[in-house]
């Protein structure tokens, strides 16, 4: 006959690794993954040129018609939302990991900026919205300065 006895001070029962394993199993880590995802808002990268400022927004998923830029009071505002597919009559999922995503943000814009000019494109998940300069803003090149 053979009798197993917890090694000193352990409990007999489940390890704790079985214990993670079965936790990422369950329907845990998407719950948290899904409303989680819903308070991230997209990384901004902004670069400044000679002649504009640029945006940069990473937000890969979503579709060029799905944005919505605006100026007021010199406040630019980027949102986005897109929306999870219908399933066909018929159709099941073993696993859904797509989401409802949307985001907002809200940049002050410098008073340099002409308005009335901001474009944007989105391509490749990017979406670059280009803030051009006023004339006087732009940077001129160096002087130089003789010494007497």
């Amino acid at each position: 006959m053979l009798t197993v006895r917890p090694e000193g001070g352990r409990i007999a029962g489940p390890r704790f690794s079985h214990l993670l394993e079965n936790i990422f199993e369950s329907e845990l880590p998407t719950f948290f993954q899904n409303e989680w995802s819903k308070l991230a808002a997209p990384a901004v990268n902004i670069k400044e040129t000679k002649d504009a400022y640029q945006l940069h927004v990473s937000a890969p998923g979503f579709a060029k018609d799905s944005f919505n830029v605006k100026v007021e009071d010199n406040l630019l505002t980027i949102s986005g939302e897109a929306k999870e597919e219908k399933l066909e009559e018929g159709e099941k999922l073993t696993r859904r990991e797509y989401t409802h995503q949307s985001f907002k943000r809200s940049f002050t814009l410098p008073k340099t900026v002409v308005a009335d000019k901001i474009a944007a494109v989105y391509e490749n998940g990017i979406l670059t919205i280009s803030l051009p300069k006023m004339e006087e803003a732009k940077q001129k090149g160096a002087i130089e300065v003789k010494i007497s």
